[in-house]
């Protein structure tokens, strides 16, 4: 009897030694994984506002079309942004001007050779377990240099049909003559661009 009781309590040593081996190697039970949301496009424009003949006025247009996702892991405190903009659907409500814009004229944003824009980044300075802001990349013109978002506003709910959606808004500035954009420059126009995306995107189902 004596034998079978060693033999019990060994095996029992045993399988405690392998589950503790194992233990790495499995998820725990309510462990946050990374969340992927994808970009609604109907629901997110890039905007913008850009100077005209030096303080005169100020033009402000926005992008029709753009796509991407935001990646969020609310327990790490970590995620990133990819977004692919469409530069041939801007828009300043002034056919004209979204012309001469996509015109491969000096120092304008021809689009037949560049004809998307990306902006890529890493979402931080987390708040009540959310992003404040976005250390990011701007590709623009064939150029990539760093720029910057402040996330004013930050909101997820649970989705319809299941997943979570999320909304927020986010502004920036850049030179445009940085990224070769530097139309009437000499004429005196500010180079400034002031960026918002307004941005919605949707996590799948559970």
């Amino acid at each position: 009897m004596m034998g079978i009781e060693l033999n019990k309590q060994e095996r029992g040593k045993t399988w405690a030694s392998l589950l503790l081996i194992g233990a790495p190697l499995l998820p725990l039970a309510g462990q946050a994984e990374p969340v992927t949301y994808t970009i609604d496009p109907a629901h997110t424009y890039p905007s913008f506002e850009v100077d005209h003949r030096g303080g005169l006025s100020v033009w402000r247009g926005k992008f029709n079309r753009s796509s991407g996702i935001v990646i969020m892991d609310k327990e790490a405190r970590t995620g990133s942004v990819d977004i692919q903009i469409d530069m041939t659907s801007i828009d300043f409500g002034f056919d004209d001007m979204n012309e001469h814009a996509m015109a491969d004229d000096e120092g304008m944003l021809n689009v037949a050779r560049f004809p998307a824009a990306t902006y890529s980044g890493q979402l931080t300075h987390w708040e009540d377990g959310l992003p404040t802001a976005v250390d990011g990349e701007l590709t623009l013109h064939g150029v990539s240099l760093p720029v910057d978002l402040q996330i004013n506003q930050l909101r997820c709910s649970p989705a319809r049909g299941g997943g979570e959606v999320c909304g927020a808004d986010a502004v920036g500035s850049f030179d445009r003559a940085d990224f070769g954009v530097n139309y009437a420059a000499g004429f005196g126009f500010l180079m400034y661009v002031n960026l918002r995306i307004q941005i919605e995107a949707q996590s799948e189902g559970v």
